[in-house]
């Protein structure tokens, strides 16, 4: 069985996918579970772009003792050095460097002759080496790239330093049979080749990049670049459950052993999703809810015959438990912290004691408690509520029914600490509760998207609502529960506004630092 290293960019690449906004706590609660889930190599994000890209990738670094992290940078000293200072408190630090080599990005994009090109990539790879002790060289948009001149390039970034060469699928256009003949032409033409590792990073603009790393690993790669849930830019990236248990499951045709924990896929999905706020497609393989479910009666009958009839994967395998319960009405905050711990959280005093408080609500009105009710509580709170004063809920009334026009009266605490009122009509209840809500909220709101679902199953399940809004001219995802679907929707499109209003006053505190 041939080694892979498994880096996983979610934090990175699957945190550029549009409306996604991690806060601090969030990308840590994130690397904390990538760690568990085992994962080589994390990139923490990309230093330069932003003052709190820097402070999270910083908080990682510091962290994160188990897992290698690196983070990004262009091939420019400033990025290097941002990178450098977020990444010194690592056990190891790493730098993730890159260039584009297709002759339509040296030609539009850098506007450079492929010479400039390979002095610069030398240069920066020669001026990082002095700094990191792995440096990991990227061809942007590689698999549109001459092949000759990428195979001139390697051989000098790697005699510069370089121990990791990656040749990303940046646009997603490669096919199985000529991504993976680029590696295998990179292995038979770079005379250094042996002195580095090459990488695969694929985009699934074509419904490829899976199948695309797969044919990365048979011609030579030695190291997978993807994301949970295979979210990314546009399409998204190769996600690395499907990988992950595409190498258990057909070890017979694919030699390959990862240090990936399989049991902690489910989790480690659940928690991207919940905290990104984007939803996992119910056909989605390996994670999604139908994974494991048969609607066919042919198949309904086979598997309960015999399950491998029709599963050729189990759902242990992945870690889906079958979510009993667990606590209940009468269990203590002791009992309620050792749970807490067993699935992996660490939270503060004040968290655990929102958390517990949660938890006693819910067991006033429902009457089983699983795993998946608590993982929604304990990822609803990671949201650094005293960054800056808040909108908060404190009365709600929807009055609708079929021979009525929907009504909503709505009561808020303002960040100003001042109560306001209003109510507002609509054509259904959830547009009523919102109008009212945009007419209370001072900044300028549009709803891009809203999405309802259940956590678990039951009359009693909690109600879990997702919304896409754009506030003042930013994109911006919104969560929230309850076991009331109004409320709900009510608690996700505060979530949204107040995670703005947030990231505004984080950005207002570092600028006063900044100028003083």
């Amino acid at each position: 069985m041939s080694k892979i290293n498994i880096f996983d960019t979610t934090l990175r690449d699957g945190e550029q996918s549009p409306g996604v906004n991690l806060n601090k706590l969030e990308k840590l609660e994130i690397a904390k579970q990538l760690e568990r889930f085992g994962v080589d190599r994390m990139e923490a994000g990309f230093p330069a772009s932003s003052k709190g890209d820097f402070e999270a990738v910083k908080m990682i670094a510091d962290t994160i003792k188990n897992t290698s992290v690196t983070g990004l940078a262009r091939s420019v000293k400033t990025d290097i050095d941002a990178a450098w200072d977020a990444l010194k408190g690592a056990d190891e630090p790493c730098l993730h460097v890159f260039i584009a080599t297709s002759p339509i990005h040296m030609k539009y994009k850098l506007q450079k002759s492929p010479e400039e090109v390979i002095k610069l990539a030398v240069d920066m790879v020669s001026y990082a080496s002095k700094k990191f002790s792995k440096v990991q060289w990227s061809a942007e948009d590689a698999s549109r790239s001459d092949l000759a001149f990428l195979a001139q390039i390697i051989e000098k970034v790697i005699d510069a330093g370089a121990s990791v060469i990656n040749l990303p699928d940046t646009v997603g256009y490669g096919t199985p049979a000529d991504y993976g003949h680029m590696f295998k032409y990179m292995k038979e033409n770079v005379p250094n080749i042996d002195k580095a590792i090459l990488s695969c990073h694929c985009h699934n603009d074509l419904g490829l990049a899976v199948a695309n790393s797969i044919a990365a690993i048979q011609n030579g790669a030695g190291q997978i670049e993807g994301t949970i849930n295979g979210i990314g830019e546009r399409a998204g990236n190769a996600s690395l459950e499907e990988l992950a248990v595409a190498f258990h499951i057909r070890s017979d045709e694919y030699p390959f052993e990862t240090n990936l924990n399989l049991i902690e896929i489910k989790r480690t999905s659940d928690l991207v999703s919940k905290l990104t706020g984007m939803h996992i497609q119910a056909n989605k393989a390996i994670v999604g809810k139908n994974a494991f479910a048969h609607e066919s009666g042919i198949h309904q009958d086979g598997v309960l015959k015999h399950a491998s009839t029709y599963e050729i994967i189990t759902p242990e395998l992945i870690g889906l438990s079958s979510n009993i319960l667990f606590l209940g009405k009468h269990s203590g905050r002791h009992a309620f912290g050792d749970k807490v711990k067993q699935m992996g959280f660490e939270l503060s005093e004040d968290k655990l004691k929102e958390a517990f408080g949660k938890f006693k609500l819910l067991t006033d009105s429902k009457k089983e408690v699983t795993d998946d009710d608590l993982f929604t509580i304990l990822t609803e709170i990671q949201t650094d509520s005293s960054a800056a004063n808040k909108y908060e809920l404190k009365m709600f009334q929807v009055q609708y029914g079929s021979n009525n026009i929907p009504t909503a009266s709505v009561e808020l605490l303002t960040p100003n600490q001042d109560i306001v009122q209003e109510a507002c009509t609509g054509s259904g209840s959830v547009e009523a509760l919102y109008a009212t809500l945009d007419k209370l909220i001072d900044e300028e709101l549009e709803l891009i998207d809203y999405q309802i679902s259940s956590v678990g199953g039951g009359r009693d399940a909690l109600a879990e609502a997702h919304v896409q809004m754009v506030v003042n001219g930013e994109q911006m995802n919104g969560r929230g529960s309850a076991q009331d679907v109004m409320e709900a929707s009510a608690n996700a499109f505060l979530n949204a506004v107040n995670r703005y209003l947030i990231q505004k006053h984080t950005e207002e505190i570092r600028k006063v630092t900044t100028n003083h």
